[in-house]
């Protein structure tokens, strides 16, 4: 039974009609004044009780799962670049998608200005939470708390962001005045410190957990699992070590046993999740049952299954060892019978599907968006091992690097002890790339390996053949219809 917070978070999309005109999307243009008010409650009286602030911080939780968020975009930013993806669906739908796995993608893509308006809606609703709650005469505590999920909240969103464009305007507040919507891009180290001072405040506030009614929202670890994971960016060894044995002396998290059940619904918000958006299917309720996550990219061409896009790539079967059962739990290849009894055609557009974020066909309600019910597992427990040991080897703690490796390995070996062999080597280059090649198949399909070999410093060499050109794809190319509106503030990324 999902509880009762993920309902109240899901259910805060009917929030976004009445908050329209004052939890809007930041950007440079005014269209936004336009919005007619009537029947909508006016900002000045909207922030004024305890209740108005949780519906606030209900409704940034639920912009997550839109689509910008978790669909197309995210899709095209931060996964079909990478080898291990591919378009998928036929060749003649949203052929867009070969841009990006071509490196030929222009500023003017629509996918760019959605993944763009995404993230700065999301910051938009965490700034309106900054700025208002502090006035609202409440629970303190409670106060505390939901200022500390807004900074967890916009530090995500603004990590995604900088990691896909660079420098980007850095909004820290809701702009006074329509003078304040025009500001130029902030360089990248500035945004980044502003991401770190964000995780650092609310990882002094959040609590280690919530009682049944609260699980979903960001806890004291997934902001220290996120800053980890941002310092890894950035190369400060140090920090990701530091940050992620405090997540694993915590005791708050563990491995899910079954690797392939892991991320199936009645295992969501496991003992293995860091953090996860919160999808949920209300019959009755299409607006609130509204997430594409899974839609998207399911078996296409049957009912419950899905569109069919960000489909796995040969490149990814042959990355995995012999043996190795996360193969088969990451990928559904056409002609199987999935461990939920699902059939899959053994003919179809594509070869291979995205078994992570599948959902059973039987969970499909005629009318709904399939999978609609799937959360999109954002900061796993595994990953956390997977920085820790990355950050043990840079240090030259070779021992501990490799503890934490056998932790993941084990876990995928289920105690075959004929496959997986554990990883004993001791020199630093070698240790390097076999934890960089476990990052690659236990985090496959999950939005990360792109961005993952770029930080690496291997984008020539592993996208290269693909077209990634070395001084341009570190980054994508900005809207070009934000650089329109900005009337010369913003600049475009160099080479495009």
């Amino acid at each position: 039974m999902k509880n009762k917070v993920k309902i109240s978070l899901q259910k805060a999309g009917i929030s976004f009609g009445i908050l329209a005109t004052l939890l809007v999307p930041s950007a440079c243009n005014e269209s936004f004044l336009d919005v007619d008010p009537q029947g909508r409650e006016a900002g000045t009286v909207f922030w004024q009780s305890e209740e108005d602030a949780s519906r606030a911080v209900n409704a940034m939780y639920a912009n997550l799962r839109s689509f910008n968020n978790i669909a197309f975009g995210a899709i095209a930013i931060e996964s079909i670049g990478s080898d291990e993806t591919e378009k998928g669906s036929t060749a003649s739908d949203a052929t867009f998608f070969n841009e990006y796995d071509r490196f030929t993608v222009g500023s003017s893509d629509g996918q760019l200005g959605g993944f763009w308006t995404g993230q700065y809606q999301n910051i938009n609703y965490a700034n309106q939470v900054l700025d208002n709650v502090p006035g609202i005469s409440m629970d303190e505590g409670l106060k505390a708390r939901f200022l500390a999920e807004a900074r967890f909240i916009r530090a995500y969103s603004y990590f995604r962001l900088v990691r896909a464009f660079g420098d980007v305007p850095l909004r820290l507040n809701v702009p006074a005045d329509a003078s304040e919507y025009n500001i130029p891009r902030t360089p990248k180290a500035e945004v980044y410190q502003a991401i770190e001072n964000d995780l650092t405040q609310a990882a002094a506030v959040l609590p280690l957990s919530y009682g049944p009614t609260d699980v979903g929202r960001a806890t004291k670890g997934a902001a220290q699992s996120l800053h980890a994971k941002v310092s890894m960016y950035q190369g400060k060894w140090q920090q990701v070590y530091d940050l992620t044995s405090a997540v694993i002396n915590s005791g708050q998290y563990g491995l899910f046993a079954n690797f392939e059940q892991l991320f199936r619904i009645p295992n969501e918000n496991s003992v293995e999740s860091v953090f996860e958006i919160q999808n949920e299917l209300f019959p009755g309720n299409r607006d609130a049952s509204n997430s594409q996550y899974s839609q998207v990219q399911g078996v296409r061409g049957i009912a419950g299954g899905g569109w069919g896009f960000n489909v796995p790539t040969q490149e990814l079967v042959d990355a995995f060892e012999e043996g190795d059962p996360r193969l088969d739990a990451t990928i559904i290849f056409r002609g199987e019978t999935t461990p939920d009894g699902d059939i899959i055609p053994a003919t179809g557009d594509n070869p291979r599907y995205n078994q992570k974020s599948y959902v059973p066909f039987s969970r499909f309600i005629t009318g709904f968006n399939e999978g609609a019910q799937q959360n999109v597992r954002v900061i796993r427990y595994a990953e956390v091992l997977l920085m820790h040991a990355e950050a043990a080897n840079e240090l030259g703690n070779t021992a501990e690097a490799l503890a934490s490796l056998e932790l993941v390995r084990a876990r995928a070996r289920g105690g075959d002890e004929d496959i997986l062999p554990e990883v004993t080597t001791t020199n630093q280059g070698t240790l390097r790339e076999a934890i960089w090649q476990e990052r690659r198949v236990e985090l496959a399909m999950e939005f990360d390996r792109y961005f993952d070999v770029i930080r690496q410093g291997r984008g020539a060499e592993v996208f290269g053949p693909m077209g990634w050109q070395e001084g341009k794809n570190e980054v994508w190319p900005l809207p070009q219809n934000e650089l329109d509106i900005s009337a010369g503030i913003l600049t475009q990324n160099p080479g495009y």
